[in-house]
């Protein structure tokens, strides 16, 4: 079996620096882009993506909206979605999972937790 696939989305390209990094030396390759718009039509290809890391707060297309829509991908119903977010506030990780994310990472990303989600696909 080959690596797993991670499609990074974040509008801030030092949390894609750093995560594409971390996640490269842990044997996994990495795919990003700055915009949920983006993401989907990634998604919407052939592309292998094990798991996407999207960032919730985006400007025109946030995580909250565009999880939905990744789930709503035909083949992309079981790819693993994970939320991340700066705002770890009470009610954001409900919200997260209610909008469809199969988990939760709050910012600054906790690596050993990422890698514990990640260790799922």
């Amino acid at each position: 079996m080959g690596k797993k696939k991670i499609l990074i989305v974040d509008d801030d390209s030092r949390n894609i620096f750093a995560l594409v990094n971390t996640l490269r030396v842990k044997s996994y390759d990495c795919l990003s882009c700055t915009s949920a718009e983006e993401a989907l039509k990634i998604l919407k290809s052939d592309e292998q993506i094990d798991a996407v890391l999207i960032d919730m707060m985006m400007p025109e297309m946030d995580g909250y909206e565009a999880i939905p829509l990744i789930k709503a991908i035909p083949s992309r119903e079981s790819t693993l979605v994970v939320a991340v977010t700066a705002q770890a506030m009470t009610g954001d990780k409900e919200k997260c999972l209610e909008a469809g994310a199969d988990d939760y990472i709050s910012k600054p990303v906790d690596v050993d937790k990422l890698l514990l989600i990640l260790s799922k696909i």
